[in-house]
């Protein structure tokens, strides 16, 4: 999809940041499974935006992947009142809706490619044909397609506004950690179990926000 090379590469470093640490916390022993599949998620998320980014991710089946990230949605968005602990349910809200949208936009993104016949499963043969509701002429040379028509060229900048602004937010938020240098520890934001420790620190805002503004740049570069 990304046909500047240096921004495909670029990309996909960032992806692979997420995607890494969602796989490490997936198996880190003593983990709680509402964790592991948080970030069980996360990781097959970064994994298949790798895959969006080359050419070759065009041929992965686009159902099972619209399937599996609608549900990522609802599984954070069931969890709010159920991940609150001691905390109020709008804090746990203030914590998870941010994954909801993550989640919910990827299905969307695989959703408007494959419905325009560019992606395996989708209603098209795909494979670089001019289709409905997508052109592949990619004019500025920097994806090799774009998006046709104002109502999904108008979604895509919506959900690229709002993930550059959950990536910054995290992003600011792994600074901040990452000068406190606190390795303290206190209940994990979303978990399960409101004893769940986690150490306090960069990293977890930190691969957040690489994945909310790589996202970002993939939606902009659709319009």
């Amino acid at each position: 999809m990304i046909a500047a090379g240096g921004l495909r590469w670029i990309l996909t470093l960032l992806f692979a940041v997420p995607t890494v640490y969602g796989l490490w916390r997936t198996v880190r022993p003593g983990a709680e499974p509402a964790v592991r599949v948080d970030h069980g998620l996360h990781a097959v998320m970064g994994a298949l935006m790798i895959a969006m980014a080359w050419p070759w991710g065009m041929d992965l089946p686009s159902t099972p992947q619209v399937v599996l990230f609608s549900l990522g949605a609802v599984w954070f968005l069931a969890g709010i009142p159920f991940r609150a602990g001691g905390r109020r349910t709008s804090s746990a809200a203030r914590a998870l809706l941010p994954h909801v949208v993550m989640m919910g936009a990827m299905a969307w993104m695989v959703a408007a490619m494959a419905s325009s016949g560019t992606m395996s499963g989708g209603s098209g043969t795909g494979g670089g044909h001019d289709m409905a509701g997508m052109d592949m002429s990619g004019g500025t040379g920097i994806a090799s397609m774009t998006l046709d028509g104002t109502g999904p060229k108008a979604t895509a900048v919506l959900l690229a506004v709002v993930l550059a602004a959950f990536g910054l937010l995290w992003l600011s938020r792994a600074l901040d950690g990452a000068k406190a240098r606190d390795l303290t520890s206190v209940p994990a934001p979303g978990g399960s179990d409101p004893v769940e420790r986690r150490p306090v620190g960069a990293l977890d805002p930190a691969c957040h926000a690489a994945m909310a503004l790589a996202m970002a740049v993939m939606f902009v570069v659709l319009v």
